[in-house]
């Protein structure tokens, strides 16, 4: 996924198989696991493969062609998401959101393109987490803004701010390792436990206490990779009353152990050779 933004200047935006866009200054931008895209200061330019270009970054800033008075200044960021959980987001946006500078979140979606635009020109201490928390942010930010643009939302982006369906998913969030039944999760939305499922499946895509599971599981992955809890412990926080049973559902859902899982998460990348 990559966000991005025009800090000065205006450039055409071109992504394959959509019309092209004209971008000014103070507009954001997101693409979703994009097709091949150009960004350009004229449609006659000829394109130019980024990673060359970008390969030749200096601390950050990389410039193409000499400097002139009408100079653009385009910042864009990359967020990558673990593989199995990548899709959470990217199957429910389009390829493309654009917001602009007048709209109503686009002020501040500006504002924090500038502020991580600034922090990629300074020299300083903690930088890069800056950079990070900044990219977090905006992306957090642009989500709300797709959600404002869209009459509803589809997946669970859609599902959080429904006033039934995501009081269930916050619930749900907050205390992962409760054992959750449909009754409960129904009454918490306000709706019989068939109307509840129904509505569930068609914002969500899966039933409720498939999604449940789902949550789980990729808050296991995780941790497999990166905690220290024992599978026992782990079982016990996402709610399973025995390691059997734990077990058991995530290797049906992840397709191996959690052991195993855990082992190959955490193997050590091989080095690479050195050259002389």
């Amino acid at each position: 996924m990559r966000i991005g933004g025009l800090v000065r200047g205006s450039c055409w935006l071109i992504l394959e198989g959509h019309e092209r866009v004209l971008l000014r200054e103070g507009d954001t931008f997101m693409l979703g696991n994009p097709p091949p895209y150009v960004l350009a200061s004229t449609l006659d330019a000829s394109p130019r493969p980024a990673k060359p270009v970008l390969a030749g970054a200096d601390d950050g800033l990389v410039r193409i062609g000499e400097e002139s008075e009408d100079d653009l200044y385009l910042c864009v960021g990359h967020i990558a998401f673990d593989d199995s959980n990548a899709t959470l987001l990217t199957d429910l946006l389009p390829p493309l959101v654009i917001v602009r500078a007048a709209d109503p979140r686009g002020l501040e979606l500006g504002q924090l393109i500038a502020l991580l635009a600034t922090e990629v020109g300074v020299v300083a201490a903690g930088s890069p987490l800056v950079q990070n928390h900044l990219a977090q942010v905006l992306l957090v930010h642009m989500l709300r803004a797709h959600a404002g643009q869209t009459d509803r939302p589809t997946g669970w982006l859609g599902a959080l701010t429904d006033d039934g369906i995501g009081t269930a998913l916050r619930a749900v969030h907050a205390d992962v390792a409760r054992s959750w039944s449909l009754k409960e999760l129904a009454e918490i939305s306000h709706m019989s436990r068939s109307a509840f499922a129904q509505t569930f499946k068609s914002h969500v895509g899966v039933p409720p206490l498939e999604y449940l599971i789902q949550w789980r599981m990729n808050l296991a992955r995780d941790a497999l990779a990166h905690d220290t809890l024992s599978i026992s412990e782990l079982a016990r926080a996402t709610g399973y009353q025995s390691e059997s049973a734990f077990s058991t559902a995530f290797r049906r859902v992840v397709g191996s152990s959690p052991a195993k899982f855990r082992n190959q998460a955490r193997k050590p990348e091989p080095a690479s050779p050195v050259q002389q």
